[in-house]
């Protein structure tokens, strides 16, 4: 009887595990979602506009990242506000205009899923008003529209 070659080419069963960390190492980082340039970049730039005409007060800017028929909610101690996109965009603009000092608000962090047609977002965000600093989160749904992507509904909260 002659030898199992495994037992007896320790070189075949290194090549062999190496060759396996390879394939599965490759497997794995094709699964894994794009992030920085990749296929959500598209999403990334419509969200870091809408944070940035906020932070702007540019309202015009701001109301156009929004889809005519948007709902917007937020969650105060486990209780939900909504609001219809006009008297969304008027709180914001008084918000503005009657905050004792310049507020700007900043994403920190993004979470994307999204296919052709739509696209799912949640984003942790900070707003800074003078020495006051606030975090919360954003949650997206967003349409693709031909004039680009648009939020068809926002609901947002406070830590």
């Amino acid at each position: 009887m002659t030898p199992c070659p495994i037992t007896r080419s320790p070189s075949w069963f290194l090549s062999f595990a190496v060759l396996s960390v390879l394939l599965v190492s490759s497997f794995l980082l094709s699964c894994s979602p794009k992030t920085e340039g990749g296929a959500d970049q598209d999403v990334r730039t419509f969200l870091e506009r809408y944070f940035s005409t906020w932070s702007a007060k540019d309202m015009d800017g701001y109301g156009s990242c929004f889809h005519e028929q948007a709902r917007v909610s937020y969650v105060h101690e486990g209780t939900p506000r909504t609001q219809g996109l006009t008297d969304f965009l008027h709180s914001q603009k008084l918000s503005h205009s009657t905050a004792s000092e310049p507020m700007t608000e900043v994403p920190t962090d993004m979470k994307i899923l999204r296919d052709d047609r739509t696209a799912q977002a949640s984003v942790r965000w900070k707003l800074t008003k003078g020495a006051e600093i606030t975090t919360g989160t954003d949650c997206f749904t967003l349409i693709k529209t031909p004039s680009g992507w648009k939020i068809m509904s926002l609901v947002f909260y406070n830590d």
